[in-house]
């Protein structure tokens, strides 16, 4: 059975386990995501859970994969678990609008660990996580994949999105062709 876990000590060693495989919950940033994920779970495990969940966006900026330090927005991260980590899926958002800044891809960016793919992992951490994301009262969620991304428009398209634009990312991201997709809750 597949669950989305909020982040705890109980969970911390398989998630890091997953991590120290090769595994990056970043789809941007890979092993550089990786490589900090394991240094902050090393330095405070207390202080990386509770970064994971910071739904008041009290935390401090976000580094863009340019190195540009925006503002935190409202947002938490789950743990896909069916006994052990098998991935992460996060959600964000902005308090009274469905719109996003710019250098925000989407409201939900998944990665779930590459030796637990193809089995339905992601679909039902989506499904999931659009139960949270209703009760932040959203009118629709938007997800983005690249065009090359076959897995992941069939994970968006079984959650009931609909491709709405094809656009280029911004700049941060390496301004690639994109698709963003959307989910009406």
């Amino acid at each position: 059975m597949v669950e989305i876990v909020k982040p705890a000590l109980e969970h911390l060693p398989s998630y890091k386990a997953a991590l120290e495989r090769g595994w990056s919950p970043d789809n941007v940033r890979l092993e550089e995501a990786t490589r900090e994920q394991l240094a902050a779970i090393e330095k405070d495990p207390v202080a990386f859970l509770a970064d994971l969940d910071d739904p008041q966006a009290k935390g401090g900026a976000i580094s863009l994969p340019d190195g540009k330090k925006v503002p935190r927005l409202p947002g938490f991260r789950r743990w896909i678990w069916d006994g052990e980590a098998s991935g992460s899926i996060g959600f964000r958002w902005q308090p009274g609008t469905a719109a996003l800044p710019p250098h925000v891809l989407g409201h939900i960016g998944h990665a779930v660990v590459p030796w637990k793919r193809r089995r339905g992992y992601a679909t039902e951490a989506l499904r999931l996580m659009l139960e949270e994301a209703r009760a932040v009262g959203l009118p629709y969620v938007e997800i983005t994949a690249k065009p090359g991304n076959p897995a992941s428009h069939k994970v968006i398209l079984a959650n009931g999105g609909k491709l709405v634009e094809r656009f280029f990312e911004d700049a941060a991201y390496g301004g690639v062709e994109s698709l963003r997709f959307r989910i009406e809750l």
